[in-house]
């Protein structure tokens, strides 16, 4: 399959997966703030990474909500994406926001001084 075909499945699923998962009635996923921020289908669409990050909620607890509604996410999923062969997911916790923040307070603590760079450009 070429590549450009995968990446638009990829955005159809992860954005049809954004829309379902605001159905879900599990109070484990519908109390917690989830998004989900990527999907990976393979090259065959028997399979798909969902990655979702959690804001005000256990993440061990969502995952667990998320892989119970796994046959109503597919359901769904089949109903709104015309896909030949829905594919089975599977679900993984994104840090990337944490890695991102924990980046950012790491370059807060380093000091700099303007006086240090405008040596080096001259």
């Amino acid at each position: 399959m070429p590549k450009y075909r995968r990446d638009r499945i990829n955005d159809a699923v992860k954005e049809e997966m954004a829309q379902i998962i605001r159905d879900v009635k599990d109070p484990r996923v519908a109390e917690a703030m989830v998004s989900i921020t990527g999907a990976q289908v393979t090259g065959d669409l028997k399979f798909a990474k969902i990655y979702f990050s959690v804001l005000g909620g256990d993440k061990n607890e969502v995952l667990k909500g998320l892989k119970s509604a796994t046959g109503f996410f597919r359901s769904e999923l089949a109903k709104r994406i015309n896909l030949r062969i829905t594919p089975q997911l599977t679900f993984e916790y994104d840090n990337s926001a944490e890695y991102g923040s924990s980046i950012h307070a790491i370059l807060k603590t380093l000091d700099i001084k303007e006086d240090d760079e405008d040596e080096g450009n001259e």
